[in-house]
């Protein structure tokens, strides 16, 4: 799938925020520590994911109850959603000069009755030395789901089933959606959080 930039400016993908806090110290002594002693940006890249992928839990995997957003929040509770977990990649990436913007998936989720969709939050990486932009999901693998960043092919952890009428979203955003963010920064339960969250953009 093309995919296409919110922004063409490339600096929008390196900015701070109050979510993707980039600049707080926490998160960029983590992702130096992480990644100083690797060779190449790839690697770089690669063990920075692969630290929010395993190191945080994904809050519904834990059946945990905290509600995260920012990205240091993230990282200080070692726990969130998916785009809470897109949040901390994107800024310990970005930390470290790696360009990363935010996608998502409209998905469709067994719940109460009958599946209803609901929105699922992910990253996409710029990396210099490919030229192009890589897609990657750090929701964290688990039984039936094995992401990785992978340069040959993508390998998300949900492949869009179009027989279910399940969307992906083709453009990299530059910063999150305001209307996710409202419903993590809203709510004080995973249950409320369940209600609040967007099924489409």
């Amino acid at each position: 799938m093309p995919l296409k930039l919110e922004s063409s400016n490339l600096d929008a993908y390196l900015e701070s925020s109050d979510v993707i806090n980039c600049k707080q110290i926490e998160i960029c002594e983590t992702a130096i520590q992480l990644s100083h002693a690797e060779p190449t940006e790839i690697a770089k890249a690669k063990r920075i994911y692969e630290f929010v992928r395993d190191q945080i839990s994904h809050t519904f995997d834990i059946q945990g109850e905290i509600v995260t957003c920012t990205a240091s929040e993230v990282l200080q509770y070692r726990q969130g959603i998916c785009f809470a977990k897109s949040h901390l990649l994107a800024a310990m990436l970005r930390s470290v000069g790696i360009p990363t913007g935010l996608c998502c998936q409209r998905l469709v989720c067994e719940q109460g009755q009958g599946p209803e969709f609901t929105l699922h939050g992910l990253n996409a990486i710029y990396l210099v030395s490919l030229d192009r932009w890589v897609r990657v999901d750090a929701r964290g693998n688990k039984p039936g789901v094995q992401a990785e960043l992978c340069l040959e092919k993508e390998m998300l952890a949900f492949p869009i089933r179009a027989e279910l009428n399940e969307t992906e979203y083709s453009i990299i955003y530059a910063k999150p959606n305001t209307n996710v963010i409202t419903a993590l920064q809203n709510s004080t339960t995973v249950t409320e959080l369940i209600q609040q969250l967007p099924d489409e953009l």
